[in-house]
Parts: C-alpha cells; sequence; structure tokens
C-alpha cells in the first residue's frame, strides 16, 4: 500500500512491479497537495503538467518493459532557489519575481529525473536562504505539520514540511550555516548536509560560496543513501553500507559548547548516546568563534551579492533580512579575511579530533520548533533572540564543510527533534549508517502527522 508514510524506495519498487502506477501515485501527490497545502504553506508553485508528463513517460516505460531506473515514479519537490526549466527562481524573493523563467532545469533537478523521479512543484523558504524559521515576508510562513502554530525551521522549512506532511518522500533543499538541518530537526525527519562540494549547485541561487550546500530530505535513512548517490557525478556506495551497523566505529558526544540546550534536546542525547554506546566526550576548539566566523563571512558575501538591490530596490526586501544583508555589506575586509584564516586553522584542528573518533553526536538545534513570530526564547536560563540562535549548533559545523545527517529522536508527546551524526570529509556512509542502525533500533523515526 503506498501512502504518505512509504518511503522513495519503495514507491519505486511498488511501481517497478505494476502494484501501482507512476501517474496513480502522482495524481494522488497532487491532490493531497490540493486539499492540504493552504494548511502547511509549504509550495510557492505546483507543477502537475510537468509531473503528470514525467509519470506517463516511466508508465509506458514500464508497459514496454524497459529497465526503470531507481527513483521510477516517486514524486518529489525542490527548494526555490533551484532552477525549474519554464519557471521563476525565485530564492524566496518578491524582487526575483519579475525575472525571466529558467531556460533549464539545475543539476540536480536533471540528475532526479535521470533516476525516474517525478517533480511536482518549488518549495518556499526564507529570502535568499537568509533565515532559520521559513516566516517568509513575500510568500507566507511555512507551518509545522505537527503544530501549525509553529515554524517549521529554515531556510529549508518548505523541503522539510512537504516530507512531514507526507505529501513526498523526497525533497532537495540547500544548507549554508544549517538549513537542512535546523528544519529536520523542528520537523522531525531525516536530513543529509554532504560534505562541501560533493553536490552540484549548477542551477542554484547562490546564497554564500563559501558555505553553500546542496541537500536532501526524507523520512528515512536508506532515501537519504539513495537519493545521495544518485545525485553524484561519481557515484557513492551509502546505500550498499548502509547496514554495515556501528561495530568498530568509534563516537564520540560533542561537549562543552553544545551541551547550551534544553532538556528535550539533552533528553534527546542521552538517548541516542546510550542507543549507540557512545560514552567518550570531545571538546572541539573554539567553537563558539568558529560560529563567530561564519556569521563574519555569511553577512559578508551575502551582503556583496545583494549590494546593487539593497542600493536600489531596498524597500522590496523581506524585513527580516534586509538589514541583516545591509549590515553585511559594510564588514570590513579585514574582518573577513582574518574569518577564512581561522576557518583553516578550525579545520585543521578539527581533523586532529578525527584522528581517535569516526563519529560525532551532537544536538541539532538547541530546543524544538517555537512559536511562529516568537522573537525569544529561554535557554538555560538565558534569554536570546530565537531566528538567529536556532543555528547555534549547526553553522560550526557547515563552517568547515562536514557531512552531516540530522536524524529525529522518537519521544513520547511534544514537538520532535533531531541529532547531528557527524562524520569526516566524504565519510557520509559513516554517518548514513549510524543514521540507519538508530533508525532500526526505533530510537530515531519520523513521527507521523494525522492530517
Amino acid at each position: 500500500m503506498i501512502d504518505k508514510t512509504s518511503r522513495a524506495i519503495d514507491i519505486a519498487e511498488a511501481i517497478k512491479a505494476g502494484k501501482v502506477s507512476a501517474v496513480e501515485v502522482t495524481q494522488n501527490a497532487l491532490a493531497s497537495i490540493a486539499d492540504l497545502d493552504q494548511r502547511y504553506n509549504c509550495f510557492t508553485e505546483v507543477t502537475p503538467e510537468r509531473a503528470l508528463k514525467e509519470a506517463a513517460a516511466i508508465d509506458r516505460a514500464r508497459q514496454q518493459g524497459a529497465h526503470l531506473p531507481p527513483l521510477a515514479g516517486v514524486p518529489y519537490a525542490v527548494k526555490n532557489l533551484f532552477d525549474v526549466e519554464g519557471f521563476v527562481t525565485l530564492a524566496g524573493a518578491k524582487i526575483n519575481a519579475s525575472n525571466a523563467p529558467a531556460i533549464a532545469d539545475a543539476h540536480l533537478i536533471k540528475a532526479m529525473q535521470k533516476a525516474g523521479a517525478v517533480l511536482l512543484g518549488a518549495l518556499n523558504m526564507d529570502e535568499y536562504a537568509y533565515g532559520f524559521t521559513t516566516e517568509n515576508h513575500h510568500f507566507g510562513a511555512t507551518r509545522n505539520p505537527h503544530d501549525v502554530s509553529r515554524s517549521a525551521g529554515g531556510s529549508s522549512g518548505g523541503s522539510a514540511a512537504a516530507v512531514a506532511a507526507g505529501f513526498v518522500p523526497l525533497t532537495l533543499g540547500s544548507d549554508t550555516n544549517g538549513s537542512v538541518r535546523v528544519p529536520s530537526s523542528m520537523c522531525g525527519i531525516f536530513g543529509l548536509k554532504p560534505t562541501y562540494g560533493a553536490l552540484s549547485l549548477e542551477g542554484m541561487f547562490p546564497f554564500v560560496h563559501s558555505f553553500d550546500h546542496a541537500g536532501m530530505f526524507a523520512r528515512s535513512s536508506l532515501d537519504l543513501a539513495l537519493s545521495f548517490d544518485l545525485l553524484q557525478d561519481e557515484r557513492t556506495h551509502c546505500l550498499e553500507q548502509i547496514n554495515l551497523g556501528i561495530a568498530g566505529l568509534r563516537i564520540a558526544q560533542a561537549g562543552g559548547y553544545f551541551e547550551q540546550c534544553d532538556t528535550q534536546a539533552q533528553s534527546a542525547m542521552a538517548l541516542v548516546a546510550e542507543a549507540l554506546q557512545a560514552t567518550a566526550v570531545v571538546n572541539l576548539p573554539e567553537v563558539a568563534r568558529a560560529r563567530a566566523s561564519a556569521y563574519v563571512i555569511t553577512a559578508s558575501e551575502g551582503g556583496n551579492r545583494h549590494l546593487q538591490r539593497l542600493q536600489t530596490r531596498a524597500q522590496d526586501f523581506d524585513p527580516l533580512t534586509r538589514p541583516r544583508l545591509a549590515a553585511g555589506a559594510l564588514v570590513p575586509a579585514a574582518w573577513y579575511l582574518q574569518a577564512q584564516r581561522f576557518r583553516t586553522w578550525f579545520h585543521q584542528e578539527v581533523m586532529k579530533v578525527f584522528e581517535h573518533v569516526d563519529v560525532i553526536i551532537a544536538p541539532a538545534t538547541p530546543c524544538s520548533a517555537q512559536k511562529i513570530g516568537q522573537e525569544t526564547m529561554s535557554i538555560q536560563g538565558v534569554t536570546m533572540p530565537v531566528r538567529p540562535n536556532m543555528g547555534m549548533f549547526t553553522q560550526p559545523i557547515s563552517f568547515i564543510g562536514l557531512p552531516v545527517v540530522a536524524v529525529p529522536v522518537q519521544q513520547v508527546g511534544g514537538m520532535p527533534i533531531g541529532i547531528q551524526i557527524i562524520a569526516s570529509p566524504n565519510r557520509e556512509d559513516l554517518a548514513l549508517r549510524v543514521a540507519a542502525y538508530l533508525e532500526q533500533s526505533g530510537v530515531c523515526a519520523a513521527p507521523v502527522v494525522r492530517n
């Protein structure tokens, strides 16, 4: 039976076996979006004509006895900073709405089509990917499927919420400072931020060259492994290795800076650490400074990229984005260069830590999703702004481009929350193995949303 909790790999197998048609799966997904997305506001564009055409091509190929690709007929959607042929690439911005439509699909959309997946549309995000809550002034806030009064996280909030709501089993997003891992944590699903440079950014609206990553969301670690393998130009074999277990892996908890979280996040960490028998604790050096340096680079590169627009169309920016970009445009070059120098040092020091461990676990967010519009939150008695601090644990990891899988921790009651599984560069396979082990053990699972 195909339903909103089905994995992408199972949907593809059912279509290949002729148990259901790709058109039927696509029609059901489109109907669900039409019925329910006004509740969640995940989509900024739905592409039914393209979707049904792609699905029909899969069905014809099956009827003709052709070999079907791994994601045959699987519906998916993308963050609206990916180029989709014939549609304007919004990147969450009113300013971009007047641009010409894209003349070709982004590289990763072409890869998904080659893999047989069916594109259903584009998804809401923070303007220009600068935010952690997807409270978009132009296109409305994306609401958390577990509690519509709460944020879905950001900046890939639409991508995470679309999976959590059961509209699609897979989505693509981007992660600069935590934009895959934060919404994964808030929406209770699995997310992968690969190693910096592992996936092509061709045809994606840029934000910060130094940190931009493409990533994906799914309801299972298996789907993450499959899609990651398929999206790379040089194929990995994560799917083949995902069920190898954790025997022999050296797994440690991130301590110090990463302990600044609420009791729910602490409980999630304790559950995961116990399941992995991860008793060792490591302290990454100068993490707070790494986060500060990431802020300097993000602000500077982002502000510089949008400087002309800020000078000519300032009134058309999202009021949550405009002052941050304007301030970034004024960052002294000396600060930027020093932050990049520190980045090199931090990478070298963290690589020394990975000489003694294979995987590090850390909270993905300091707490679960807060109310939409909420300005501050209290963490261990400290009041801090919500929007920037939801990424306090993800920014230092993006800073040096490490691969991370975000996993949702199964808890009784309350909102979901996620844990980061961090590996050394190009070892997505290890992070995915740990994620799969936690999923199989029942510690980590994507909660079902009852629409």
